[in-house]
């Protein structure tokens, strides 16, 4: 697998190198089981800043792509093959979208939407 970071893309690096690893996924040309390279050796070989990798790997694992065995390393997740084809942001925003177009329906102004999600996020 081919990792290409283009730094003048206005998606974040990150991003891309979720993007690209799930598409690999994807394609079949990472399977489950197959071994990543560790955090440092991956930021190494693309340029980037260890905590950039760190945080794509950290969503990655979130959504089922990768699993981190300790010391072992990080390896593809037996589902990520499914996981991949999930996009949990744009579930987020599809969800969201509708409860807003509802709440506002029933006269819900934007102060109110606003402190009422923040409320519910830091109770949770």
């Amino acid at each position: 697998m081919n990792i290409e970071i283009d730094i003048e893309d206005s998606l974040p690096v990150f991003a891309q190198l979720i993007e690209q690893i799930k598409s690999a996924v994807l394609n079949n040309q990472l399977k489950a089981g197959d071994p990543l390279p560790s955090i440092r050796q991956l930021a190494n070989d693309l340029e980037v800043n260890n905590k950039t990798v760190a945080k794509a790997f950290k969503f990655l694992e979130r959504d089922g792509v990768i699993e981190t065995k300790g010391y072992r390393g990080t390896y593809i997740h037996p589902d990520a093959k499914i996981n991949s084809g999930i996009d949990i942001n744009a579930l987020i925003h599809t969800r969201l979208q509708a409860v807003v177009k509802e709440l506002k329906a029933v006269g819900a102004t934007d102060s109110e939407l606003r402190i009422a999600f923040k409320n519910i996020v830091n109770d949770n």
